[in-house]
């Protein structure tokens, strides 16, 4: 049986050098069976340079709290990283995130402390969370030597679930982001901002758990990203 998250947790602990990765650890994570509307989760999103995070870097971090069900904009936070690297056109005309503003940028090491500080204790709340676990995981090995293990729920997967429980065909477009926003009926939001994906995420999650159920919350075990 393979250990779960919390176990995982500990074990990390007894490794974890001083410093927010070892502040992070120290705190447990929210219990599977926590009924969904009570679990405090950490909608983010990552704007990088690509999608492989052994050669491609971060650009910029968005995210915002969700607590008891309400996404708490006075919460929301969205840095710019510091990088010496020239950007190519191609990420400018994207993400709108120019080579001055990423010399101008927040150091790696407090993006990523503040954001360790800011999911203690909750749950990450993505869209295709495998680039935002990917990228912070490689970011703390490179900062702290080891990566955490991180209770997730990834929007895309949610999605993906349900057409699947209904044997309706889709297709991977339908699984992006604002594709599904439309599908439930959310508005658009400027695309490859940081902050703006954060919050996209976030209520969009609130619509596929309000599809959920009718009377009795499911858990967050029912809601988590499987290994």
């Amino acid at each position: 049986m393979p250990f779960s998250n919390e176990a995982k947790r500990l074990r990390l602990l007894k490794k974890a050098p001083e410093g927010p990765l070892k502040r992070f650890l120290e705190t447990p994570f929210p219990a599977p069976r926590t009924p969904i509307p009570e679990v405090p989760l950490l909608a983010m999103d990552f704007e990088t340079t690509g999608l492989d995070p052994e050669k491609d870097h971060l650009l910029s971090v968005g995210h915002v709290q969700v607590v008891q069900g309400r996404i708490e904009l006075a919460t929301a936070r969205h840095l710019v990283i510091h990088s010496k690297r020239t950007l190519d056109g191609d990420n400018v005309a994207i993400h709108q995130i120019t080579d001055d503003q990423v010399a101008d940028g927040t150091p790696l090491e407090i993006v990523i402390g503040g954001l360790l500080t800011e999911l203690a204790g909750k749950v990450m709340l993505a869209h295709h969370a495998k680039v935002e676990t990917g990228f912070l995981q490689a970011a703390c090995h490179k900062l702290y030597g080891m990566a955490p293990v991180l209770p997730v729920i990834d929007t895309l997967m949610l999605a993906k679930r349900r057409f699947e429980q209904r044997n309706q065909p889709y297709k991977d477009k339908e699984l992006r982001l604002f594709n599904l926003r439309e599908r439930y009926g959310l508005p658009r939001y400027q695309a490859h901002n940081a902050l703006c994906d954060a919050i996209a995420t976030a209520e969009l999650f609130l619509v596929q758990v309000g599809n959920s159920y009718s009377r009795k919350p499911p858990p967050l075990k029912n809601f988590l990203t499987r290994a």
